[in-house]
């Protein structure tokens, strides 16, 4: 059993006073599988003026299910990406074009990202580039997986989240709501080479 902890999930945009992208994410793996995991926004509603309920906090178990947000999706047909705020580089725009999207939106935090998946915002997230941890990864999966998405590196495999396993996700992420096969099938050959798992 082991538990992944990020305690201020959206560092950078902390920093900036932009609140909404910050999460603190705790996951929980067994036999190096996400099992359990739990996103709080500590500054959600924040923006809603006074008397509003400021936090949330989102939280799944494979097998059982994910709780405190409404599910919903992107319309059929759309392809809206979500990527990296301020850790973009060649590798993620290339990979960001090679989907086709509609629209790109660029936030902050690993979480919130999961979260505009979960709630119809964008249908893909997508970050080629190694700096992700398993931190930044472990909770979301699990919510994500629960209501039938998928998370996995730029090759399709699954992460591993022992006690041994290197904490950064050096082949990148890639998750989505649905249609997962498309959006991998999607990422180029160059940056498949260039992130080895």
């Amino acid at each position: 059993l082991v538990v992944w902890v990020d305690p201020l999930d959206g560092t950078k945009e902390y920093t900036e006073g932009l609140l909404d992208n910050v999460t603190v994410l705790i996951g929980i793996a067994y036999e190096g599988k996400a099992i359990a995991g739990v996103i709080n926004q500590p500054y959600y509603n924040y923006q809603a003026g006074p008397g509003a309920a400021l936090g949330r906090t989102i939280w799944g178990v494979l097998g059982l299910g994910a709780f405190g947000f409404q599910l919903k999706e992107v319309p059929a047909g759309k392809h809206i990406i979500t990527t990296t705020r301020s850790h973009s580089n060649k590798l993620v725009t290339d990979c960001v074009t090679a989907m086709n999207p509609d629209d790109v939106l660029r936030v902050g935090g690993a979480g919130n990202k999961i979260i505009q998946l979960i709630e119809g915002k964008a249908s893909a997230y997508v970050f080629a580039s190694p700096g992700c941890k398993k931190w930044d990864t472990c909770a979301p999966e699990v919510i994500l997986h629960a209501v039938g998405g998928k998370l996995t590196d730029v090759h399709g495999n699954a992460l591993q989240y022992d006690k041994e396993v290197k904490h950064m996700n050096s082949a990148g992420v890639l998750a989505s709501l649905r249609n997962h096969d498309y959006y991998a099938s999607r990422v180029p050959e160059s940056v498949k080479n260039a992130l080895v798992p």
